[in-house]
């Protein structure tokens, strides 16, 4: 016996090792493993099947699986066969790619015409030993667009030994000719759950140390892909000498820790700015990285959000921790959906910022201040209806203060806007309504004030002198079309006459509702256009009343109703008769009035066909 030691098994990493090898191995694909059953049992075997699906989820496994169950011989069965538990003649050779009859190729680095024509050369010869000559083509997505137009025919009507299995990331790189002459079945991502419930019975076959935490950790890492959950495993293990835990798991991958990210979340929705960057800090000071942070609040922020509609859902997903479930459940609770939405639409843009910033600390942390801020903030309907509630004689347009009480500086963008020159306030300013978090709410009220009203001061010694009534007046928006036209402003002529519908008009006074595509400086505009054209001060307001028609609509009304009594008119209605194919484009009216009689209809020549045998008729 020899003393020389035997050679020692080269390791295979955990994603080659435990590689599945029959469709019972497969996880989360069972809606393809029935109909592939079905269809082998009846006999129905497509000569083409195109596999799509996101990295790492099987399509190459299953296509190595295919080609198996396609060539499936033992001593009892000689037919293809979806039960592969016992290994048959060819089995092993095609898991381990060695098999002369079926051949992988990779579309990546086979892109050209020239390889499809090396395939189309050799479809026509039978199996070496196999029952089928399988093509697997990885990546198919790459070939360029001569090679799919070369395979087309050939995979249009293979020979009856040949079946091509294609794999693609990409399938909408893939021409629609390519895959109308395939079945097609998309690999599904592998939920969290049953991610974890896979990690553990490999993790128990290596007899490693791992608990639950840790797996669910490196199973929301992987975003569905068991071989990225394997190799992460794989390299966890080692990380840990044997052994996986959580703050291994954390420290390797960047990860915050779960419940940390929780206290970040209840500071930001509360408000506290500075606990929530003592916060952040602390954790990017044990190494999680800013990008993750965020990732991992915004991950929370869905997850409060789904429980808020479907409770059950924290008892079903077992990767939740008991801190997610539990603190998730009374988030959801407590915070309206809006509040969540604008979270979620704020981390969203603020990710991308923090992960391509030079400096991610500092950008995370401005995303953090900004979430902060407009967490104390109310919803627009909640503004509304603080200013709806407010009891009578309060003004309607809270005053901007700041969290202390005292008054803050800025111009409003509110729905109504004051044209006036600078003057002293007899009274301090003070908000109407309570809100949530002191001045921040204010702030926010003051951006959506709708109609308004006088504000109410103390009363002087001596009553106030009321303002100076408009020295041109303005009765009608008709007066203010005018007045637009007058002072050679034609803009603001447009936009009167296409997006203002008028409400009330007064001296001074002016309440209009707008249409949709009107501008959303209009009204301070106007506002100060009237200042300038009147010399006194205009309050110009946005009304919830639909308001009238604008002045485009009465003339386009006016035109079509004029062109509508030309066209009844015995004389109008012969000339349309004897030219056909003419039409009114215009009525012009000799004089203004409700009697006036039409002068002049307008015709287009072009409209007018002339045969040219008659033209000279003409």
């Amino acid at each position: 016996m020899s003393d020389t030691p035997a050679p020692k098994t080269p390791y295979r990493v955990l994603a080659r090792k435990y590689r599945p090898r029959d469709f019972s191995d497969l996880i989360g694909q069972e809606p393809m493993v029935r109909t592939l059953k079905n269809a082998f049992a009846a006999g129905r075997i497509a000569q083409a099947w195109m596999l799509t699906g996101v990295r790492g989820v099987g399509k190459t496994t299953t296509a190595r699986i295919l080609a198996r169950a396609l060539n499936y011989r033992t001593d009892t069965v000689d037919q293809p066969q979806i039960d592969l538990a016992e290994m048959g003649e060819h089995c092993a050779a095609i898991m381990e790619g060695r098999h002369v009859d079926v051949i992988e190729m990779d579309a990546a680095s086979h892109t050209g015409i020239d390889d499809i024509r090396e395939i189309i050369e050799q479809v026509r010869y039978r199996p070496v030993s196999a029952r089928y000559k399988v093509y697997i083509i990885d990546e198919v997505h790459m070939l360029s667009t001569q090679a799919f137009n070369g395979l087309l025919k050939t995979l249009e009507e293979p020979p009856e030994h040949v079946k091509f299995i294609f794999a693609t990331t990409e399938i909408r790189k893939v021409p629609i000719t390519v895959l109308s002459r395939c079945q097609r079945f998309d690999l599904r991502r592998i939920e969290t759950a049953e991610l974890v419930q896979h990690l553990r019975k490999i993790a128990n076959l290596e007899t490693v140390d791992a608990d639950e935490q840790a797996l669910a950790m490196i199973a929301r890492a992987a975003e569905g892909s068991v071989r990225d959950s394997l190799s992460i495993l794989d390299q966890a293990i080692a990380h840990g000498s044997g052994a996986v835990g959580a703050e291994a798991v954390r420290s390797m991958l960047g990860l915050a820790d779960r419940a940390r990210v929780i206290d970040l979340f209840e500071h930001l929705m509360a408000g506290r700015i500075s606990e929530a960057l003592d916060e952040f800090r602390n954790q990017y000071d044990v190494g999680a990285d800013p990008a993750v942070v965020l990732t991992d609040l915004a991950d929370f922020t869905h997850l409060v959000t789904r429980l808020r509609f479907v409770p059950e859902a924290a008892e079903n997903d077992p990767s939740l921790t008991p801190d997610e479930r539990e603190r998730g459940l009374a988030f959801a609770k407590q915070l309206p959906v809006k509040v969540l939405s604008r979270t979620w639409q704020m981390l969203l843009k603020g990710i991308p910022e923090a992960e391509l910033s030079s400096r991610p600390v500092a950008a995370a942390e401005m995303v953090l201040i900004r979430l902060a801020h407009a967490a104390t903030l109310p919803t627009l309907d909640e503004a509304l209806k603080a200013l709806d509630d407010a009891p009578a004689g309060e003004p309607s347009r809270p005053a901007l203060s700041g969290g202390n009480g005292a008054p803050a500086s800025g111009n409003g963008n509110g729905a109504h806007a004051v044209a006036r020159p600078a003057a002293p306030v007899s009274a301090p300013p003070r908000t109407s309504a309570p809100t949530a978090s002191g001045g921040h709410g204010a702030q926010a009220m003051r951006l959506v004030s709708s109609e308004p009203e006088p504000v109410r001061h103390e009363a002087p010694p001596q009553p106030a002198p009321e303002p100076a009534l408009p020295s041109v007046p303005v009765n009608s928006m008709q007066d203010l079309s005018d007045l637009a036209d007058k002072n050679r402003d034609p803009l603001m002529k447009v936009n009167i006459r296409k997006c203002v519908r008028p409400v009330s008009i007064e001296p001074g006074k002016l309440a209009v509702s707008l249409t949709e595509d009107a501008p959303r400086t209009l009204l301070g505009d106007l506002s100060r256009k009237l200042m300038d054209w009147t010399g006194s001060r205009w309050i110009v307001s946005l009304s919830r009343d639909p308001g009238g028609a604008t002045l485009e609509e009465i003339d386009n009304e006016r035109r079509e109703s004029a062109v509508a009594d030309a066209s009844r008119d015995p004389d109008v209605a012969a000339i349309l008769a004897a030219f056909p194919g003419a039409k009114i484009i215009d009525v012009r009216l000799a004089e203004t009035g409700e009697d006036a009689d039409i002068d002049d209809e307008v015709f287009d020549p072009s409209a007018i066909p002339v045969d040219p045998d008659e033209a000279d008729d003409l």
